[in-house]
Formats: structure tokens, C-alpha cells, sequence
């Protein structure tokens, strides 16, 4: 019996044999994600929105061409990043760090701090070379490890782990003389 602790490859195979049913355990486990890479995308609710049903209807009419090669979720993230990046290669991208930053503001001061903090590395991370936004997004903010960037872009190891480290030099540049200089992470 399928149920949220089912592994993705297990579910994937029976949606295939036909229980079209189970397919909502992947829709479940997976829509937060989508809908953040479609925020990352898009930089707002509406189209990120629209962006995620697009993703699950697209990602169902795929589904017997998953090879299992890869874990599923990165399959499923392979095919929103090139949604996703083909519906706005003409133009740049609004992003939203994560709420986390927000829960931390305990103060007004320290709020604005965090604001403004945000802001400037927003305007930073938005003037970077696309190759070098995706994967310090990808790296940084999603957590994600040289290997799994590959797995999701193409991009070969090397050049992902030469894209951070100019995109992180590019960022100290930037942030040279702005509230946001010490960001730990850069």
C-alpha cells in the first residue's frame, strides 16, 4: 500500500502501472519545492502558482520516460529548472531569500537591517552572470552539493565549483562598503 513514507521510485512505477492515484503522494512531497524554484523563477505567487501545475502536469505526461538512473527528485527538479529557465532566459529574475531570514528579526532596527541586508544582496545575486546565479542559488540556498547541481543543470563539476567561486568573488566585490559585506556565507 502507498502512503507519504512510499518511495518515489515505488510510486512512480505503480502511477505507471496505472494508479493514476498515487501520484498526488509526489505532488504532496514535492509542491513546497516546485513552487520555491517557480518563486526563484518568477518572484511572485501567481505565476509560481501557474509554474507548479505546469511542472506536475508536464512532470505526469514524462513519467515513463524517468529512468531511475537519478533519484526522482532530481529528475523533477531537472525538468522545473529547464521550465523554468526557458520561460525567462530573455529576462532577469526577481528572487526571494528564504523566510528564514524574516523569523530572525526580532527588532524594528533589526528587521530594516534585514531588509536592507536582503535588498543589497538581492540587487548583488541579480547582476550576476545567469550560469553563476543558478548555481550559487542552487549551491547556497538550496543546499545542494556540486554533484546534484550537475545532475540538475549539465553543467560539468568543474565548471559549477569554478561559478561559485567567481560569482562568490564577484558578491565580495559588490558588497565591499554595504551593510551586507560580513554575509558569512560569501
Amino acid at each position: 500500500m502507498i502512503n507519504e513514507s512510499t518511495p518515489d521510485e515505488y510510486i512512480v512505477r505503480a502511477v505507471i502501472r496505472g494508479d493514476i492515484d498515487s501520484f498526488r503522494y509526489i505532488v504532496e512531497r514535492y509542491q513546497n519545492k516546485i513552487f520555491s524554484i517557480g518563486m526563484r523563477f518568477f518572484g511572485n505567487e501567481d505565476d509560481s502558482r501557474d509554474f507548479l501545475q505546469e511542472v506536475f502536469i508536464n512532470v505526469y505526461q514524462k513519467l515513463k520516460t524517468f529512468r531511475g538512473i537519478a533519484p526522482f527528485r532530481f529528475w523533477l527538479t531537472r525538468i522545473a529548472y529547464n521550465m523554468g529557465s526557458s520561460r525567462v532566459k530573455s529576462r532577469r529574475v526577481e528572487r526571494e531569500f528564504s523566510d528564514e531570514l524574516k523569523k530572525h528579526a526580532i527588532t524594528p532596527e533589526k528587521n530594516h537591517v534585514t531588509s536592507e541586508m536582503r535588498n543589497i544582496l538581492f540587487e548583488a545575486i541579480n547582476r550576476l552572470p545567469e550560469q553563476y546565479r543558478i548555481c550559487i542559488d542552487f549551491y547556497f540556498f538550496w543546499g545542494l552539493t556540486y554533484n546534484q547541481i550537475c545532475d540538475i543543470t549539465g553543467f560539468p563539476v568543474n565548471t559549477i565549483k569554478s561559478n561559485v567561486y567567481r560569482a562568490k568573488r564577484i558578491m565580495r566585490n559588490a558588497l565591499r562598503g554595504t551593510i551586507a559585506e560580513d554575509y558569512n556565507e560569501m
